[in-house]
């Protein structure tokens, strides 16, 4: 079905990978496309529980295609950023929690794609960074937000005017990224922690990811209203129901996503 990426359901995590390894997984037309194709597909599964997101060979994925941007014309241009904005903008607010398993570059279009993600998870080899400058270029698909969002205005502005390339452990000092593993543990750490909030009730999972994604820029008296509002929805949940009495029994719940 998909040319560019692969995907499979293991239980109830789905497991995305960008495949174009001979362009270092670029994002082109197509794979935006794609992704917002599967993306959809997995906002539509009610028994997924969480998401990795990762790319084929060395790299998580290595920036937009240069090739491809090299013959756009300035509308096209805006047009091929809206389609980014857009992706990134579905995968940020998909239903389930995605975790972004940074396996090696992660640059451009590719660090803008981690960052769509709840959060991510790096390789010791993995590189970050916003290199558009050095091309002629700025970040085109949110890059220039979530990066400052995520690391603070003066680090964002540092990374984007220098187009510096910095390595896992420094991601994480700055906040860029959550953890940081041995290469061959990227993976099984990514599965556990997503089979981790699997076992969690996926109302109350889904609901703190809305809260937090839409109170984030809010005002606190803004996000505060936000937050109460959702309390009160899982109580009308079985998942409440479970949680409660297995808490009150001393036994594990078992959710079923109701």
């Amino acid at each position: 079905m998909y040319e560019t990426i692969k995907y499979e359901v293991k239980e109830n995590i789905g497991y995305v990978t960008i495949n174009r390894p001979k362009a270092m997984n670029a994002l082109n037309s197509q794979v935006l496309d794609e992704l917002i194709c599967v993306f959809h597909e997995i906002e539509a599964n009610k028994d997924l529980r969480a998401v990795i997101l990762t790319g084929e060979g060395r790299a998580f994925v290595a920036g937009a295609d240069i090739v491809e941007m090299s013959k756009m014309h300035p509308i096209e241009a805006r047009e091929f950023a809206i389609k980014g904005h857009n992706v990134m903008n579905f995968i940020e607010n998909v239903r389930v929690p995605v975790i972004a398993a940074v396996n090696g570059f992660a640059l451009g279009g590719g660090c803008e794609l981690s960052m769509a993600c709840d959060f991510r998870i790096a390789s010791e080899k993995a590189k970050f960074g916003q290199p558009e400058v050095g091309l002629g270029l700025i970040p085109g698909f949110c890059g220039t937000q979530r990066l400052s969002r995520l690391v603070g205005k003066g680090m964002a502005k540092y990374l984007i005017y220098t187009a510096d390339m910095i390595g896992a452990e420094e991601a994480h000092r700055i906040g860029l990224v959550e953890k940081v593993v041995a290469p061959e543990e990227l993976m099984a750490e990514c599965e556990k922690i997503a089979q981790t909030i699997a076992s969690k009730a996926p109302i109350a999972v889904a609901l703190s990811k809305d809260c937090i994604n839409n109170g984030f820029n809010a005002d606190m008296k803004t996000a505060s209203q936000y937050e109460v509002n959702a309390f009160g929805i899982p109580f009308a949940s079985a998942d409440f129901i479970e949680g409660t009495s297995a808490f009150i029994e001393k036994r594990k719940a078992e959710f079923k996503n109701k």
